[in-house]
């Protein structure tokens, strides 16, 4: 961990992977070194791949990460995984099979708790994962509610942090996001959660998923037409669970897009990811 770091300072990172995809040699030394420049203490992927023969987390990540993986995957090996430099304690696996058509997909939400050192302390880590096709909202919805319900049956009155991030595959006018944002509720239930991004760029759409990346601009997978007709763009998320009041342990600092330019001419990902400072106040 860089000496110079904040002990007050929690730095979270979100990534999808694309799986290995495309020039994943090339990709690899992209992300591995990316990623240790910017030395996150907690880390979420999604599009992972975990199989008997090889774990892509543990290969981009070095040896100082505790890791857990989704049971849920598909053939090839893809879920989400969690990275923390800091000791898990229990780890919980929300099934998101809402409806039929979600069928064949391994969405999830995988929550961790984080035993934080001081003063950060201990806090909730959440890799949200719902489904991804364009006319799946419903779906989302009642996966995002599913995901928001178990956080708050698993901390009721406590103070707790909450970190929930991930590629949630939906922008923020859609009511998934709008859900998680305090903006509306659902199936009778209302929460609040503070968009990293939008707290430190007000005025920056933000985009996470756009055509400048020529490996959306130009790519397709599962048969699809090229991403570049793709509506939604920013779809990939850091949100902090705030209280009735407003207030939460952990303040937003600052919200980065990473992997935004190719490295001699390398594209990390089809998404961009994120990395978001959140501080302990020390008063």
């Amino acid at each position: 961990m860089n000496p110079e770091k904040p002990a007050n300072l929690l730095r979270v990172l979100t990534m999808n992977l694309w799986q290995r995809y495309g020039a994943w040699a090339d990709r690899r030394s992209v992300l591995i070194e990316g990623i240790r420049a910017l030395q996150p203490d907690l880390v979420a992927f999604a599009e992972s791949i975990k199989t008997d023969d090889y774990d892509q987390v543990a290969d981009l990540l070095d040896p100082g990460f505790n890791v857990v993986h989704s049971k849920a995957r598909d053939p090839n090996g893809m879920g989400i995984s969690i990275a923390s430099r800091w000791p898990l304690g229990d780890v919980q696996e929300v099934d998101l099979s809402v409806t039929p058509r979600t069928a064949g997909f391994p969405c999830a939400a995988l929550m961790a708790e984080v035993i934080g050192p001081d003063p950060i302390g201990p806090l909730l880590f959440v890799n949200h994962f719902p489904n991804w096709q364009l006319n799946f909202e419903h779906e989302r919805e009642l996966q995002t509610v599913a995901a928001a319900r178990s956080v708050e049956e698993r901390i009721g009155q406590s103070t707790q942090p909450v970190v929930l991030v991930g590629d949630l595959d939906a922008d923020p006018d859609a009511a998934s996001i709008r859900f998680l944002s305090g903006r509306q509720s659902l199936n009778d239930l209302s929460v609040c959660y503070r968009d990293a991004w939008a707290s430190a760029h007000p005025d920056d759409p933000g985009h996470t998923f756009t055509p400048t990346n020529p490996l959306v601009r130009d790519g397709e997978v599962r048969g699809m037409r090229p991403f570049r007709d793709w509506p939604f763009r920013r779809i990939d998320y850091i949100f902090l669970r705030f209280g009735a009041h407003g207030g939460s342990a952990l303040d937003i600092k600052a919200c980065e897009r990473i992997f935004d330019e190719p490295v001699n001419g390398v594209w990390a990902s089809d998404h961009f990811g994120l990395v978001a400072d959140l501080v302990k106040p020390t008063v």
